[in-house]
Order: structure tokens, then sequence, then C-alpha cells
């Protein structure tokens, strides 16, 4: 089982960083589709109330119940203060959707435990 697979099949609850309300943004159609396949979607951006019927969280410290996965859609240069909120939350998985490269954090996770696609 590759990492991708790995990842899908082992979360349940996945909370998606930079989750737009906007259903033209690419994150509203990705976590949109997840919850479609029964994933419970946490969005976690402090500039909107609610996506997808869920409550929305101004950050990964403030979701108060556990997270398996942390879907990234935030600009490369966010990705270290998410990735060390993910560890600290203590994710099981990191998913940094396409673009998003950040080798530093990624090496971050990964030394904690934490398995990590990036841009696949």
């Amino acid at each position: 089982m590759d990492l991708v697979e790995e990842q899908l099949r082992n979360s349940k609850t996945i909370a998606v960083v930079g989750l737009s309300g906007d259903p033209e943004r690419i994150s509203y159609r990705v976590a949109r589709y997840m919850q479609s396949q029964g994933y419970r979607i946490i969005p976690v951006n402090p500039m909107v109330q609610e996506v997808l019927g869920e409550k929305s969280y101004p950050d990964l410290k403030s979701v108060p119940e556990h997270i398996d996965m942390v879907d990234v859609f935030r600009r490369s240069e966010f990705v270290p203060g998410v990735v060390a909120d993910a560890i600290a939350a203590g994710v099981r998985y990191i998913w940094l959707q396409d673009g998003v490269i950040h080798e530093e954090a990624k090496a971050a996770a990964e030394a904690a435990g934490i398995p990590v696609v990036m841009d696949d």
C-alpha cells in the first residue's frame, strides 16, 4: 500500500487547513468530495465561520477533537507553522496539496513520526 492509499484508508477525520467557503476553489471541491466519501471534514480557516455544514476553526490548536489527517491548502511559507501545530495535535498524517512544498517542514513532521504526502 502506498502512502496516499494508507492515509486515505486510515483516516476518518480530516482537518482541511485553508478550506475556502467559495465553491469555485479547489479546497472546497476537494473537501466536498472527501465529505461525500464519508470523511469527517473540519474546516480550519479564520476567515470563515462554517464550510460544508461544519464549524470552522481559526487554527489547528483550536480544534477540540482528534484529527487523523491534516490536508493543507496554504502557501508554502505557512507550512512550518501548520506542521508544528499538527505535530502538537498528534495527527497521524499530513497531506500538502499540489504546489505546496516545504522540505524542512516535511522533514520535521517525518522526524516526529508523521508521514507526509507533498505536492502529489
